[in-house]
């Protein structure tokens, strides 16, 4: 079983069961020499590994009677899940002994959770030869799954440098009953700091994998990857680079590494660097400081994996891929694909977060959250008016700072940080929900600008303020037509609102609180992200506004009955959903026939439902009868 439990950009927290024990991701699998163990597994645990990996070659080499006489497990004292490597690397440098469907074999024999199919190393490679090494990969993981027996097996995405290959190579191993898809053949990139290259090839391997699949990045073991790998949608990493680093006199931390010849100080807590100083560790002999520092390697990376995960639930993961990419160059060359590919990284996105958006430099305006922002401006959203005046923001709220203008009939648009926005939706995230330093620097003035121009075309009539009077003007209801527009698509504020409205405000802040029209509750209005979460009548009315499949998820009828009373929707029983539904979005559930039979609030996108076989899809609020 593997189900999403909490998610940021293309990143997720999720649980993955395996025969020895669940295993939360994104995490990192230390890879542990049966030969040579400074750190012991059990010591590592304590630290905070959940699962290992261990080379099977090296196992069949040296250890074959052992293993199969006792397993994996006792061969290396470790209850907990093991994932074993088939050696491919080992094989591509070195030449190879063993065929693909005996280190399969082995590999099931010796107990291993998860094993991993021989495929071809092909980093190098020209296309041609990719081409033909990808193929033949292909195949030995066609011949390998019917052998698996109860072990989960890794299907690994080659391809070289090559995205078209790599994506690919991806949709071939998605169609097969695979378990968990590593994206192999990379270690020299990491080695040779390519991560621009890094980042084209997760893109590529992801854009072809069902999304229910644990995405395995080998090889990745310096912390500094970590963010922005998971937040382009891996799930596991394995590292050598802790005993490696180790053996050189170098330490590891989150953003980079230090050589410990050329430190005065330890900036670190762990028990290591809080109970030695450098000059001790220098006078060590070589054994007992390679240990150390191996220590303090792991200790580093599993802070940086925790670290990860606590930004995923806070939401504030773009932040910390940020952060890291100002530590290297390279990084910042990952950001540019980053930035190139935020089209298909808005899919993944939640429709808004815990955490307000917070600037961290060139590259916050380009994300996710943003595009989709300034997308759905231009798409989405209309005017009251035929007369418009462009105001500067001076805070936020907007209306706040211009009381004066709230009664006046004309559209108000604020020259703000995120470029124009209607002063009808200053409470929507991201527009309320953001903070920005005096001066954001030129490439987000750049994009701003650009969006600016698009969107200056749409605003009609621009005039001075000081020639609209005062006039009698409805801003609440301006503001929640605005605000169903932008969440529901053009047109939903005039259907919702409809008729008699009436406006429930808090009587502490002031703020909309409910909706009601000709006496029925429609929406209710957030006020963490100032959207709307629909009420039964309000899914009537868009569903009978809206055409299929406009925001709907369509179930199995087996699960009509149980959603119609509030049961949550599990991914299994989907059938199909719209297209444009994002995580966190309000939904209309509907049977086959296309009746509504229940609302909610998405927590899956739809290739994410119709790929998943267990977790949640959408979470029912109220079945409709």
């Amino acid at each position: 079983m593997f189900e999403i439990k909490e998610r940021d950009a293309a990143g997720r927290i999720c649980r993955f069961e395996t025969p020895h024990g669940t295993i939360i991701t994104p995490t990192v699998l230390p890879v542990i020499n049966p030969g040579s163990m400074p750190i012991s597994p059990d010591e590592m645990r304590k630290m905070g590994a959940q699962a290992v990996i261990t080379n099977s070659y090296i196992i069949y080499k040296n250890f074959r009677k052992t293993a199969l006489e006792n397993g994996v497990h006792e061969l290396i004292n470790f209850s907990g899940p093991i994932m074993t490597d088939s050696g491919s690397f080992q094989i591509y440098m070195y030449g190879a002994d063993i065929s693909p469907l005996e280190i399969v074999e082995f590999q099931r024999e010796i107990g291993s959770d998860i094993g991993t199919i021989l495929d071809l190393f092909s980093l190098n490679a020209t296309k041609h030869k990719a081409i033909d090494e990808v193929n033949e990969t292909i195949e030995r993981a066609k011949a390998s799954i019917p052998l698996k027996g109860e072990m989960m097996l890794a299907c690994t995405v080659q391809g070289g440098t090559y995205p078209d290959l790599r994506e690919r190579c991806a949709r071939e191993m998605g169609k097969l009953e695979a378990d968990v898809h590593p994206i192999g053949g990379v270690v020299p990139l990491m080695e040779q700091q390519r991560y621009r290259e890094l980042a084209e090839i997760i893109i590529a391997s992801k854009k072809g994998l069902p999304p229910s699949r644990p995405v395995h990045l080998f090889g990745a073991g310096h912390p500094m990857v970590f963010p922005m790998a998971v937040a382009l949608g891996c799930d596991m990493f394995d590292s050598a680079a802790y005993i490696k680093y180790a053996s050189d006199n170098r330490m590891i931390f989150s953003d980079g590494t230090a050589k410990l010849d050329e430190m005065e100080e330890l900036p670190c807590s762990c028990r290591v660097c809080s109970s030695h100083t450098v000059k001790e560790l220098k006078e060590m002999d070589e054994k007992e400081r390679v240990e150390k520092l191996a220590y303090h390697n792991l200790y580093q990376t599993f802070a940086e994996m925790r670290r990860i995960r606590e930004a995923i639930r806070g939401g504030w993961l773009w932040e910390l891929v940020e952060q890291r990419a100002a530590s290297h160059p390279a990084l910042i060359d990952a950001m540019e694909v980053l930035k190139r590919e935020k089209k298909w990284l808005e899919r993944w996105e939640p429709i808004s977060k815990k955490r307000a958006f917070m600037y961290a430099g060139r590259y916050s305006m380009h994300r996710p959250a943003i595009y989709r922002l300034h997308n759905r401006l231009l798409k989405r959203f209309s005017f009251s008016y035929p007369r418009s005046v462009i105001i500067e923001e001076k805070g936020k709220p907007y209306s706040r700072y211009y009381r004066n203008l709230k009664g006046r009939k004309a559209n108000f648009v604020v020259n703000s940080s995120l470029g124009l926005i209607p002063m009808e939706l200053e409470e929507m995230y991201p527009v309320a929900q953001s903070v920005f330093p005096l001066k954001i620097d030129e490439e987000g003035k750049r994009l701003v600008r650009a969006f600016n121009r698009k969107f200056k075309e749409k605003i009609p009539g621009v005039v001075d303020a000081s020639s609209v009077k005062n006039e009698k003007a409805n801003f609440d209801l301006q503001k929640v037509m605005a605000v169903a527009d932008m969440q529901f698509g053009k047109g939903a504020g005039k259907a919702l609102f409809n008729g008699d409205i009436e406006i429930v405000k808090s009587k502490k802040t002031g703020k909309i609180r409910n909706v009601y029209c000709n006496g029925e509750h429609v929406v209710s209005m957030r006020a963490t992200d100032g959207l709307f979460t629909l009420k039964a009548k309000g899914a009537e009315i868009l569903h009978e506004f809206f055409k299929a499949p406009k925001l709907r998820v369509v179930v199995e009828d087996d699960a009509v009955p149980f959603i119609r009373e509030g049961k949550n929707v599990f991914a299994k029983f989907v059938v199909d959903c719209d297209k444009e539904l994002r995580p966190y979005d309000e939904a209309l559930i509907v049977d086959g026939k296309d009746e509504l039979i229940a609302v909610g609030q998405c927590r899956m996108n739809r290739e994410e439902m119709l790929s998943f076989e267990s977790g949640m899809a959408v979470k029912t609020r109220e079945g409709i009868e």
